[in-house]
């Protein structure tokens, strides 16, 4: 081969290898910007990651979602999110960048959800199952915390009193917060009640804290009917003032764990601490969790006349008939006996 045609060879590789360089270095360009800067969510996404979950999950989960897909894999492997990805709730925004959403799951960047704590929390598997439904935490590991009686001390309360320490409502909280976290949310709550106001309607009253609680949640037990809870509770604070017995039917269905769908005569001299028709005073314990409408009932009871007695009312709508005395509370017991006979039959 002669010199011009070697010369003309290399002017040719040296073309070629310039070329292919330039296109390589277009092709990783592109691929950077779309990457890094050209949006390629094309929808909203709520994304929750558990800890079992794998990357061929997430994306799976994610791809449909996405104009590219391969720009998504490509930035999940160079920013090797198959070791640093964190569970949790994301909720990512549409216009969002491959690297944006590798950025998000391998910071935990996650976004708040709602924890609604609501409803007939008669039980603390009820609270657990609750809270298990809209949180990561299974509802076993939420229930043993509500009986752990050393992470309760650390709180004031124990596993006989944790009731009063729930509060419900709605709180925004990480949807990977453990039984700790989520604890540590209502207490909280319960020391944001208890305001210096509310404090000194109970000392008032002559009630502990744990007490107004273990009212409020009697009360609860008792209706469901908002206008009559100040008179419920009281009916319980003039109870308690003249050293009458409660005689709560709720406390016994507590006492039975809430298994009984109607309390008989015979079932009012089981023993127990809770069982409010044997024992004076309040019970040890709340008997469900009480919501803060019950607990104010109980802080601003309405006492003017001196009721003692009350039944529910023989019109079947939730209300009751409030008395003074045995014989009038008699009479209301017959008449709301003869409307459930005529309605249900005998029993």
């Amino acid at each position: 081969m002669s010199p011009r045609s070697k010369k003309k060879r290399t002017l040719v590789w040296s073309f070629l290898f310039i070329a292919v360089g330039a296109v390589m270095t277009v092709i990783m360009s592109w691929e950077w910007l779309g990457d890094n800067r050209l949006p390629n969510v094309k929808e909203n996404i709520v994304l929750n990651v558990r800890p079992a979950n794998t990357v061929e999950d997430v994306l799976a989960k994610l791809e449909p979602a996405v104009k590219r897909p391969g720009s998504l894999r490509r930035a999940f492997r160079e920013h090797q999110v198959r070791d640093y990805m964190k569970p949790g709730h994301y909720e990512i925004k549409k216009g969002s960048t491959s690297v944006y959403v590798t950025r998000m799951l391998n910071n935990g960047w996650q976004t708040e959800v709602n924890l609604t704590i609501s409803g007939s929390l008669r039980r603390k598997g009820d609270i657990a199952a609750k809270i298990s439904s809209q949180m990561l935490v299974d509802s076993l590991s939420m229930l043993a915390a509500l009986n752990d009686a050393a992470l309760l001390k650390s709180y004031g309360f124990t596993p006989q009193t944790v009731w009063a320490m729930i509060i419900p409502d709605t709180y925004k909280m990480y949807w990977n917060a453990s039984p700790k976290d989520i604890l540590d949310r209502q207490k909280k709550a319960y020391d944001a009640f208890w305001t210096k106001e509310n404090k000194a309607k109970a000392k008032a009253l002559g009630l502990t804290q744990l007490e107004v609680s273990i009212l409020a949640s009697i009360v609860k037990g008792e209706s469901n009917y908002q206008p009559d809870f100040a008179k419920l509770a009281g009916v319980y604070i003039n109870r308690l003032r003249v050293g009458m017995r409660l005689q709560s039917c709720p406390t016994v269905a507590y006492v039975f764990d809430y298994r009984k769908n109607r309390i008989l005569e015979k079932d009012l001299k089981v023993k127990s601490p809770y069982n409010t028709y044997i024992n004076d005073g309040l019970p040890p314990g709340p008997i469900c969790v009480p919501d803060k409408v019950y607990l104010e009932a109980v802080l601003n009871p309405d006492t003017r006349d001196g009721y003692l007695y009350f039944a529910a009312a023989p019109s079947f709508d939730g209300t009751h008939r409030f008395a003074k005395s045995f014989k009038e509370h008699s009479r209301n017991g017959r008449e709301y006996q003869k409307a459930f006979e005529a309605r249900y039959g005998k029993r």
